[in-house]
């Protein structure tokens, strides 16, 4: 008898039995868009490699060693979309949609990216992503943030809490990178071989690590806070500002860089207990120079991601998985 064929490692099979909670959660997300003016846009699952390259960031771990990458026939090199965010920008820009306009997408589909297995990281995953382009203010911003606070009240989610920083401009980075610089050189002792390697590439990512021993070095670098340009500080205010108008309680987290080069100013992340290590279920902010550095004309812009696996997993642990209809949204 031959042997039995698996699934490919770290992509899941939904069984039927599974998909009632996937679908709550998407037909509550399409129905929150909808409300809020956010248009579906659909795109291709390959992009030429160079799109991540240029707007994810070469030093990133995610192209240095996550990227499912290969060449076709024609000798391009091609990458299966790790996220979604480069590609909408990429279409926004090809299909001539920020011509005097501003967009308002969302976009629902698999992503990959060669990660070690766990639970709460796949490697085929799911996002639905929000991003609105041509937007300058933090009041889009704030209007973001509240889509994923009512999707959490509409799924009946407790607990996420909201953490948010900002990056400030490439120009207030540049002062901080150097002071960031001068600060781990003088623990380079104590760094790990991760560390070590992004300290002259991408200093900033050194504060992204997860390891324990690095923690008590991590917790006495420079805040990035402190350097922030005068605009990127009101911006920050204002958004905090607007949030604690609308009832969203929040925690400034200096500490919170994300993980991808192009972002500025505000950064946010939705995070939970109750899934381990993998406790960010909803990631986002601006990326104002993006659309420029893909071709474009300069056009500001902010969005946000998040996993689907994580948050239907996290339905399952709080028991709210059975499907009773639409939601009431």
């Amino acid at each position: 008898m031959s042997e039995t064929l698996q699934a490919v490692r770290g992509m899941n099979d939904v069984l039927p039995d599974q998909t009632a909670a996937w679908q709550l959660l998407e037909r509550a997300a399409r129905e929150i868009f909808a409300q809020y003016g956010y248009r579906e846009i659909r795109l291709p699952l390959l992009e030429r490699t160079e799109l991540f390259k240029r707007s994810i960031g070469e030093l990133t771990d995610i192209v240095d060693k996550e990227m499912y990458t290969f060449r076709d026939r024609g000798d391009d090199s091609l990458t299966l979309r790790p996220e979604a965010t480069a590609g909408i920008v990429r279409a926004c820009i090809s299909n001539g949609l920020l011509h005097n306009q501003r967009q308002k997408v969302w976009l629902m589909g698999p992503m990959f990216r060669y990660e070690r297995p766990q639970k709460g990281r796949y490697r085929q995953f799911h996002q639905i992503d929000a991003e609105a382009l041509g937007y300058p203010g933090p009041d889009v911003d704030v209007e973001l943030i509240l889509m994923t606070a009512r999707l959490w009240r509409v799924l009946g989610l407790r607990g996420l809490k909201l953490h948010l920083n900002s990056l400030g401009t490439p120009a207030s980075r540049v002062v901080y990178r150097a002071k960031l610089v001068e600060y781990f050189r003088a623990h380079a002792a104590v760094l790990d071989a991760d560390s070590t390697r992004r300290l002259e590439g991408n200093p900033l990512r050194i504060l992204d690590s997860k390891n324990p021993a690095m923690a008590a070095v991590i917790a006495g670098a420079p805040l990035i806070t402190d350097y922030l340009d005068a605009e990127s500080a009101a911006h920050f205010a204002t958004l905090c500002s607007q949030l604690a108008e609308a009832g969203i309680d929040f925690l400034v987290n200096p500490r919170l860089v994300r993980g991808l080069d192009y972002y500025s100013r505000t950064v946010f992340e939705w995070v939970t207990t109750d899934l381990g290590s993998q406790d960010a279920v909803c990631s986002g902010g601006r990326y104002d120079g993006l659309v420029a550095q893909l071709g474009g004309e300069a056009v500001p812009a902010t969005g946000w991601a998040l996993g689907e696996e994580r948050i239907v997993e996290l339905m399952r642990l709080q028991g709210l998985t059975r499907d009773e209809g639409s939601p009431d949204v």
